[in-house]
């Protein structure tokens, strides 16, 4: 288990703590006349709390941050506040419980932040730029999966837009100016070759919405203010093909997902970084690049996506696999967890991590995973151990 280092103040946070103390007023929050106790009585209570914010913060480094205040009005409350709502489960895997307002939040918590993404991607933050791979031709294997074992794949990318609030944050306004955006370059998507169509969420019926596999919010998402005003300004773009579709303003400023049931984890791949290239393009001619910083690589609302904002998913056909006493461990050598889904003996295989590995990489760390996993099924079948199969700690 990745374990959490003493409170040590990294080089980063030595530096650049006397220009962020000059950055906020004593305390932003007396501007809006609420009644605050000291940082020592306002500290949460964690003694249950099992997500890597309760593992890491500690009243020390609450009370460094409890002053500070991003320009939009982003307060550290506003950052553990997920968290605190759902304080997770100690049989359940563990989860960030922690969410940026805005890009800024990583900059000016970033003593907090740095911690809690090298606990949960396992990998530690240097002063090297994380580099993009969207070479799909360097992804070998993820065409030729056993049809008999994997049932779908998808791949999705997420990224936040710069200068606006991520969706936990922002303002009805913002939100809005972020669709017209867009519908902007989704526009010139379809000019690309790529014919599609913008529906908004409150134009669709019911049924429209179980089409799209539209769920309404969870009480969580209205607690942490993802959804607020629900569905004002949330849309979704689906190509005319259906290999591709954009959902905006949704947990992230943007989600692309390619979706494949033939489960080629290669077309699905090739399919976001042609398409999320030619975006990133389009949204830099309107002067909204995509937020990017130094050392985290790309970044939104979640610091579980930071670097690559990307995730691959398989769904697999197993019966003796899922029973097996080793299966936690191989699926942490493998760096991949396993989901149970609705339907009996189908499982969700996807990467843990999105920081520490370029696209490419991060891709083939997926199909080497799955592979294994349905060898291991074939063997387990066949009444043979797998002993021999399980990796080395990757």
């Amino acid at each position: 288990m990745w374990k959490v280092k003493p409170l040590v103040a990294s080089p980063v946070e030595t530096r650049y703590r006397p220009i962020l103390e000059n950055l906020v007023p004593p305390d932003p929050m007396s501007h809006f006349h609420l009644k605050r106790g000291s940082p020592d009585e306002e500290f949460p209570d964690l003694c249950r709390n099992s997500t890597w914010m309760g593992k890491i913060l500690t009243r020390a480094m609450y009370r460094r941050q409890f002053h500070r205040c991003t320009p939009s009005g982003v307060i550290f409350d506003d950052v553990i506040r997920p968290g605190l709502e759902e304080p997770g489960d100690w049989s359940t895997p563990v989860t960030v419980g922690c969410v940026a307002g805005d890009a800024q939040s990583y900059v000016l918590f970033c003593d907090f932040f740095d911690r809690v993404i090298e606990a949960h991607h396992r990998h530690k933050i240097t002063s090297q730029t994380p580099e993009d791979d969207f070479n799909y031709d360097n992804l070998k294997g993820g065409d030729d999966l056993d049809r008999s074992y994997a049932a779908c794949c998808e791949v999705s990318v997420v990224r936040g837009v710069e200068d606006f609030c991520f969706p936990t944050h922002c303002s009805r306004g913002e939100r809005r100016q972020l669709l017209t955006l867009a519908s902007r370059a989704l526009q010139r998507l379809e000019e690309e070759q790529l014919p599609g169509r913008l529906l908004l969420l409150e134009e669709l019926n019911q049924e429209q919405q179980r089409e799209l596999n539209l769920n309404t919010p969870s009480s969580f998402q209205l607690r942490i203010g993802v959804a607020r005003d629900w569905p004002d300004a949330r849309a979704v773009w689906v190509s005319e093909d259906g290999s591709l579709v954009v959902w905006v303003n949704m947990e992230d400023h943007l989600r692309l997902v390619s979706t494949r049931d033939d489960a080629n984890i290669t077309e699905a791949f090739k399919c976001i970084c042609i398409n999320l290239q030619k975006l990133e393009e389009f949204y830099r001619r309107l002067r909204h690049p995509f937020t990017w910083k130094q050392q985290l690589g790309w970044v939104s609302s979640s610091p579980a996506d930071v670097g690559t904002g990307l995730r691959i998913r398989v769904h697999l056909r197993l019966q003796h696999l899922p029973r097996h006493k080793r299966l936690q461990d191989v699926l942490k050598r493998l760096r991949v967890c396993m989901d149970a889904t609705e339907s009996p003996a189908l499982y969700c295989v996807s990467n843990v991590a999105t920081f520490g590995l370029s696209e490419v990489s991060l891709t083939q760390l997926v199909v080497d995973g799955v592979k294994l996993l349905v060898a291991m099924e074939k063997r387990l079948e066949g009444g043979r151990d797998i002993d021999e199969l399980v990796p080395t700690q990757k």
